[in-house]
């Protein structure tokens, strides 16, 4: 189920006739319309669930009559594509079915504007209470972004550096003197981490506080020599987090409120617990089974490393934000995003609370999150001007990611393609051949039908039969090359999955159809 925010269209006529009157009494021989926007969209963005902002050129009084009827019908002014919006409903729609999980929440900005927005499923089951866009999520490990421009505005203001020591705000920490903060936001300190499971112990149910945890685990050894090894640790961010507190003097999230979540008009965002009325409820699940309710992580476990929540809607704000450059200087953008080199030159894909990677080679930023109960992520894609924002109330359930990576692609990667149902039940159809031995020899090319001879036949049934039943085809991606059309799938057998690689002709007659183990 899908939830979002109404657009004019469905004002009431009271509404809709005081608008009229309105751009009436701004009309004389020849006017130009203003800038318009949905009664109940927030500034400065505009929900592509409600509207987008849109400029009128100048018209005539003559076409003020066609102007006024437009106003009281839908659409009222330009919005994204209706066939993207659709496809976007269906692929979240089927991959929340198919993942079992209560809910999922998105948002996607597109030429540096939010464009849309959307909650599906349920944020509390037992409540019945439906997720709509102004239900929060936690965000986990995305928090750490947070941390690091915290670190970097202090930064700006020569409060600090980011190649001070640790040593410097913590002298009796392991090693102190030999880590810089640079290697504590990148992750490259050694330091080991406190929380590497990802399901809540009983530990984690207690109070604690983030000195305490920096007190029990940063005193241990090292894992490893500063700067020679890349290991994810949230041990890195509380302590980078209480460097913030010193130095600014204030508790970190009251910071961020004031230098990033007021100045964006980020309203949900803060640290939770506490819990507050729009969250969601938190679920697990075991192995395969259904949604269970769990217990969050209790005060201080988290702090600097995990502890924020928000809707996807105010975290795109920080994405527009980042893609502006509106809170940080350039130098610190740049900072904020170089990925961070081992002492030895090996990389390590990642800059400061930001993973470096691409879609379809188009760079990417990224981050997830996963604390108990809820599973998050954010894809910044800066030479697109574009994000994704995925949010969910279920942990254990591997859908957040790779749906990022499919509204991304579908969004900002037009030409990347992926085969239609149709196809891919005749995909099947031809695999359930090939396991008892038999295709149909109309589907294939004469180059294809030299390759499927009798002993082809006999080993795709010998190597095929034992994996058991055929479970799922999956498509995965299609492109061009020389003249074909290139489809990859994922074939999932009982017992081993396999990968099918396939060329089409533009008759529809297949001239290659591969089958390979994926190791």
């Amino acid at each position: 189920m899908s939830r979002d925010l109404p657009s004019i269209s469905q004002w009431k006529p009271p509404v809709a006739h005081a608008l009229l009157r309105a751009v009436s009494r701004l009309v004389s021989t020849r006017f130009c319309s203003r800038d318009t926007a949905s009664k109940r969209s927030p500034a400065p963005e505009r929900r592509r669930v409600e509207t987008r902002r849109g400029t009128q050129k100048c018209v005539r009084h003559g076409l003020f009559l066609p102007l006024v009827l437009a106003l009281a019908s839908p659409p009222l002014w330009p919005q994204a594509p209706v066939d993207l919006d659709k496809k976007l409903d269906e692929k979240i729609s089927s991959a929340l079915a198919k993942a079992g999980a209560p809910s999922v929440s998105v948002a996607v900005v597109k030429d540096g504007k939010l464009f849309y927005a959307k909650a599906f499923g349920t944020a509390d089951l037992s409540a019945k209470r439906p997720a709509d866009v102004n239900t929060r999520y936690a965000v986990g490990s995305i928090s750490k972004q947070f941390t690091a421009a915290a670190l970097l505005l202090l930064q700006e203001q020569g409060k600090l550096s980011l190649d001070d020591r640790v040593a410097k705000y913590f002298p009796d920490l392991t090693r102190a003197g030999e880590i810089t903060i640079r290697q504590l936001l990148s992750h490259t300190s050694g330091y080991e981490d406190y929380a590497p499971q990802d399901y809540i112990i009983p530990d984690w149910t207690r109070p604690t506080t983030p000195q305490a945890v920096l007190d029990r685990w940063a005193r241990k050894p090292l894992d490893f020599d500063p700067g020679t090894q890349w290991q994810y640790s949230n041990t890195n961010y509380v302590l980078a987090g209480k460097i913030c507190e010193k130095v600014s003097g204030q508790p970190l999230v009251t910071f961020l409120r004031e230098k990033i979540f007021q100045p964006l008009g980020m309203q949900s965002a803060s640290d939770w617990p506490p819990e507050q009325t729009a969250d969601a409820q938190a679920y697990t699940r075991y192995a395969v089974g259904p949604p269970r309710p769990v217990k969050r992580e209790a005060e201080g476990w988290y702090f600097a490393a995990g502890e924020l929540a928000m809707t996807p809607s105010d975290l795109a704000k920080w994405d527009i934000a980042f893609l502006e450059k509106k809170i940080l200087s350039d130098r610190s953008y740049r900072e904020f995003t170089s990925e961070v080199k081992l002492a030895n030159g090996d990389s390590t894909h990642y800059a400061l609370g930001l993973s470096l990677g691409e879609i379809a080679g188009i760079p990417v930023l990224q981050h997830g999150g996963e604390v108990s109960g809820f599973i998050s992520s954010n894809t910044v894609l800066p030479t697109r001007a574009g994000a994704v924002v995925v949010l969910s109330n279920q942990d254990v359930v591997n859908m957040v990611a790779p749906l990022a990576r499919q509204i991304a692609t579908l969004v900002f990667v037009p030409g990347e393609k992926a085969p239609s149902a149709t196809d891919t039940r005749r995909v099947q159809a031809i695999l359930e051949g090939l396991r008892k031995g038999r295709i149909d020899r109309a589907l294939f090319s004469a180059n294809a039908n030299t390759y499927f001879s009798q002993v082809a036949l006999r080993d795709c049934k010998a190597s095929l039969s034992p994996l058991g039943k055929l479970k799922s085809v999956t498509a995965i991606s299609e492109n061009l090359r020389g003249g074909m059309t290139h489809r990859s799938y994922r074939a999932q057998f009982a017992r081993q999955a396999l990968i099918l690689n396939l060329y089409l002709l533009a008759d529809g007659k297949y001239e290659q159809f591969l089958i390979e183990e994926q190791l």
